[in-house]
């Protein structure tokens, strides 16, 4: 299995690291960019599109959780929690299950693409 998505326990923080230079992501990106111009899937193209996903998707998710992305990286995080862990689990679960079926990816952005506020 790649590792273009991790999951880190940290001190007081769990986080889900999704590296947007791994060549995995980088041949997607040109995939993900033809279904929709504006979607050039770095790590804060990677932030606006899991914005808009999980408020439909898995809103819950979402609570209390904090990002931080880079130009090759998008971080999700939350306070460490058991909680917080599975939410972790359950957001790495979605992140492969969308790039190992592209196809669903660039459905949702050629589709929606136009909802989503891109970087």
């Amino acid at each position: 299995m790649s590792d273009y998505v991790k999951i880190l326990k940290l001190e007081n923080y769990v986080e889900v690291c999704l590296y947007a230079d791994d060549k995995k992501l980088l041949t997607l990106m040109e995939t993900v960019q033809a279904a929709c111009p504006d979607a050039y899937m770095n790590g804060y193209n990677w932030e606006a599109f899991f914005g808009y996903y999980l408020q439909k998707a898995a809103p819950d998710i979402l609570t209390g959780m904090k990002t931080d992305p880079e130009a090759g990286m998008y971080v999700a995080y939350w306070p460490l929690s058991p909680e917080n862990e599975a939410r972790a689990g359950r957001f790495e679960e979605i992140i492969r299950s969308l790039v190992e079926h592209e196809e669903e990816l660039c459905r949702i952005v050629r589709e929606e693409g136009g909802a989503i506020e891109w970087d």
